[in-house]
C-alpha cells in the first residue's frame, strides 16, 4: 500500500530523512517492475507470432504477384491502366506488429516509473541517489531503459526488446528484494561533488556494457542457428543476423568505453582529494582497472588483429563478468576504503 503521509527519521548525521518519500519511491520502483514483466511478455508474443507473420506475409506477395501476372496477360486487350495502378503494390505488405507495439508502451510506461523512483529517492534524503548498493541498481534500471528507449527513436529494436528488458528486471528485482536500503544520508567520506560525476558516469557506462552484453549473447545465439542451420526456433528469424549482433555490441563498447575510462580518472581524483593519493591498490579500483583493461584488450583486438566474431564476443563476455564480479562481489563480500554498499 502507497504511504502517503511523509514522517521524520534521523540517520547518520542526525540529518532528516522523509521515510514517506522513501516509500513511495519503493513502491514506484515495484510498479516499474510489474509493468517491464508485462513488457517482456509482449515482447515475447511478438518473438512468437513472427513465423505466422512471415507466412502470411509470403501468402499475401504470392496473391499478388499472381494478380499482377493475370493483369499483364490482360494488358494486350486494353488492361495498361489496370496494369500501372497494381504494378507499385505487388510487394508483401508487412503486418503490424501489435505485441510490439504495446512492448515499447510498456517500456515507456516502466521507464517513467522507474525514473520517478530515483527522484523520490532523491528527494527523501536531499541528496543524489548514488550512496549505496540499492540506489546504483535503481540509476542503473533507469540509465538502461533510457538508452534502449533513445535508441529505439533512432532504430527499429523491438525484436531486442525482450533482451533488455529482462536485465532491467533482474536489476530492479535484486534492488527491491536483496540490495535494498533503508533511505539515509551519507558516510562523511561521500560528501563530496565528485559523487555526482564519479557514480553517474560509473552506472551510466555499466547499463552501455549491460546491453553490449544483450547483444553479445544475442550474436552467439544467432551463430549458433546460422552454423547448424537452424529451422527449429524460427522464432529468432525476428532477431538480426550475428554479424548485426557483432556489429552493435562493439559500437556500443566504444561509447562504453570512453565512458568508463573518464570514470578510473576521475575516481582517482576523487581519491586525492578524500585520501590523499591517486591510486591505493584497494580492491575496488583494482577491479576498475581490470574491467578497464579487458575492454581496451577488446577494442584493441578488433582494431589492430582485425578480431571479430567469437574471439571478441569471447572477450566482450569476459570483461561483463569482471562487471558482475565488481558490483556484487567486490562491494558487498571484499573490505575495502570502497565498502559502501549499504548491506
Amino acid at each position: 500500500m502507497i504511504t502517503l503521509t511523509p514522517s521524520i527519521s534521523f540517520d547518520w548525521g542526525g540529518h532528516a530523512t522523509d521515510v514517506g518519500l522513501s516509500n513511495l519511491s519503493n513502491n514506484f520502483l515495484y510498479a516499474s517492475a510489474v509493468v517491464l514483466v508485462l513488457a517482456m511478455m509482449s515482447f515475447a508474443a511478438d518473438l512468437a507470432t513472427y513465423p505466422g507473420r512471415m507466412a502470411r506475409a509470403e501468402q499475401r506477395e504470392a496473391e499478388a504477384a499472381e494478380k499482377s501476372a493475370a493483369v499483364s496477360a490482360g494488358s494486350s486487350s486494353g488492361g495498361t491502366a489496370v496494369l500501372e495502378r497494381t504494378a507499385e503494390g505487388t510487394g508483401a505488405i508487412p503486418e503490424k506488429r501489435q505485441w510490439a507495439g504495446i512492448g515499447m508502451s510498456l517500456s515507456w510506461l516502466g521507464f517513467l516509473l522507474v525514473a520517478a523512483c530515483v527522484v523520490l529517492r532523491s528527494a527523501s534524503v536531499g541528496r543524489p541517489p548514488l550512496g549505496n548498493m540499492y540506489e546504483f541498481a535503481i540509476v542503473g534500471a533507469f540509465f538502461v531503459m533510457g538508452a534502449f528507449l533513445g535508441w529505439s527513436l533512432r532504430r527499429d529494436v523491438r525484436s531486442l526488446g525482450i533482451f533488455v528488458v529482462g536485465p532491467t528486471v533482474l536489476t530492479e528485482m535484486l534492488a527491491g528484494l536483496v540490495f535494498y536500503t533503508d533511505a539515509s544520508q551519507l558516510l562523511p567520506s561521500l560528501k563530496n561533488y565528485w559523487l555526482s560525476i564519479h557514480v553517474t558516469v560509473a552506472i551510466l557506462s555499466v547499463a552501455f556494457f549491460t546491453i553490449a552484453f544483450s547483444t553479445t549473447i544475442l550474436y552467439f545465439v544467432q551463430k549458433w542457428r546460422e552454423d547448424i542451420k537452424d529451422t527449429k526456433y524460427k522464432f529468432m528469424d525476428a532477431v538480426p543476423g550475428s554479424e548485426v549482433m557483432d556489429r552493435t555490441t562493439y559500437g556500443l563498447l566504444i561509447i562504453a568505453f570512453p565512458l568508463w575510462t573518464f570514470t578510473v580518472i576521475a575516481g582517482a581524483i576523487w581519491a586525492q582529494k578524500a585520501w590523499g593519493n591517486y591510486w591505493g591498490w584497494d580492491p575496488k579500483e583494482v577491479w576498475s582497472l581490470v574491467i578497464w583493461v579487458v575492454y581496451a584488450a577488446y577494442l584493441h583486438a578488433r582494431a589492430t588483429a582485425g578480431w571479430g566474431g567469437k574471439k571478441a564476443a569471447y572477450i566482450a563476455l569476459a570483461g561483463f563478468g569482471c562487471v558482475l564480479f565488481n558490483f556484487c562481489v567486490v562491494n558487498i563480500f571484499i573490505v575495502g576504503m570502497h565498502s559502501y554498499s549499504g548491506m
